[in-house]
């Protein structure tokens, strides 16, 4: 049944009443990964269409990124009260317990219901897919979901496949109970797995299948481990079927896509998708070339700097879909609403007297930060 020829007593639709997004001030580019890799700018770029991408300082964890994109998209909705908190992240504070309670906590939620979702890459997605049942089974009027994760505290970054790929930020969006056919209104689903293939995409160690065997992990096995060719293959195919399947069910055609948000995994894979669909390049939503992969964060991110640069438009019609470690994949649809511009993503540089140090880049930190393993501890100052 289409949304239009939904009945008086169909049960509520979930509908995006605020953006948000949120990345950390330190930025490490193409040249600052280049003086301790095997690789250069042009390397980086021609593989994954990334320039630059933002990581956290020592002792700034998920939570941190993701209070700060919830309290900005609580902000945008104009509301300080949701019924519900949820986090999609691959990069918890602790294993236990979940992130999202805490969350809450730091944004004056306490009481609202939290939990995480563990979806990899495709976490968003599965998070809208919970928020819209909280909504329509009445659990909650309004949800705060976050995506959000710190890829830099997994990754080795001696790692040059992966070093290069991902960057950490949050992106948040509150969603309403309302109709399913208003603007805003996120509708028609597909989501999937293939376990499977789990071991394309994993942190072998940290787990209980680890701890329950004699000895230390190795390094190797204490980071992020992803099979990249089998992985772009895989993200390709998923991608543009579950892409498919959610047009089909809402009778969409491929002309009717104004907008196509997938997964910032990195250029070659979304342009790729979208080629395999059928869609003009143009009608990519991109966001990797200034932030890289997120992972759960990708597609708030893209959203919120698309909708901060006035790309889109009240009545725009968005394909959203992402790929993601399990192996997950999922789709959904979205006709974009009247939403005030979000704030920018990124931290303003502060005065040259507040007693800070100018990064590479220009932005600040403390003088007394320690070392990050991105920069190899290396400062200028102003």
């Amino acid at each position: 049944m289409s949304p239009s020829a939904a009945g008086p007593c169909a049960p509520p639709a979930a509908v995006l009443c605020g953006l948000a997004g949120w990345v950390p001030s330190r930025v490490v580019t193409n040249e600052h990964l280049a003086r301790r890799l095997d690789t250069d700018d042009a390397w980086i770029r021609t593989r994954t269409g990334i320039r630059r991408r933002h990581v956290v300082d020592p002792g700034q964890s998920t939570s941190d990124l993701a209070v700060e994109a919830g309290r900005r998209a609580l902000a945008a909705a104009a509301t300080d009260r949701v019924d519900a908190v949820v986090v999609a992240t691959t990069t918890p504070d602790h294993s236990c317990p979940a992130t999202a309670p805490a969350v809450a906590a730091r944004l004056g939620l306490t009481g609202a219901a939290a939990f995480d979702i563990s979806a990899v890459c495709t976490g968003f997605v599965y998070g809208l897919a919970s928020a819209t049942g909280l909504i329509a089974a009445g659990v909650a009027e309004r949800v705060l979901l976050i995506g959000a994760d710190t890829y830099s505290t997994i990754v080795d970054p001696l790692d040059r496949a992966n070093a290069i790929v991902f960057g950490d930020g949050a992106g948040a969006v509150v969603l309403r109970a309302g109709h399913p056919d208003e603007p805003g209104a996120v509708g028609h689903f597909d989501l999937g797995s293939d376990g499977a293939h789990e071991d394309l995409i994993t942190v072998a160690a940290g787990g209980s299948r680890q701890r329950s065997r004699p000895g230390e992990p190795s390094r190797q096995d204490r980071h992020f481990a992803m099979r990249g060719r089998e992985v772009y293959r895989h993200a390709v195919t998923r991608m543009a079927a579950s892409a498919r399947a959610t047009l089909s069910r809402a009778g969409w055609k491929i002309d009717d896509v104004d907008h196509f948000v997938p997964h910032q995994a990195n250029l070659r894979i979304l342009y790729s998708v979208a080629d395999e669909l059928g869609l003009p390049r143009e009608r990519c939503v991109t966001h990797v070339e200034s932030v890289g992969n997120t992972g759960a964060a990708s597609i708030p991110l893209a959203l919120a700097y698309a909708a901060a640069r006035q790309a889109l438009r009240p009545g725009d019609r968005l394909l959203l879909t992402a790929f993601g470690g399990g192996l997950t994949w999922g789709s959904c649809l979205l006709t974009w609403p009247t939403l005030p511009a979000p704030a920018h993503l990124y931290d303003q540089p502060p005065h040259p007297h507040d007693g800070l140090a100018r990064h590479h880049d220009g932005l600040a930190r403390p003088h007394d930060a320690p070392a990050h393993p991105y920069d190899q501890g290396e400062r200028t100052t102003s």
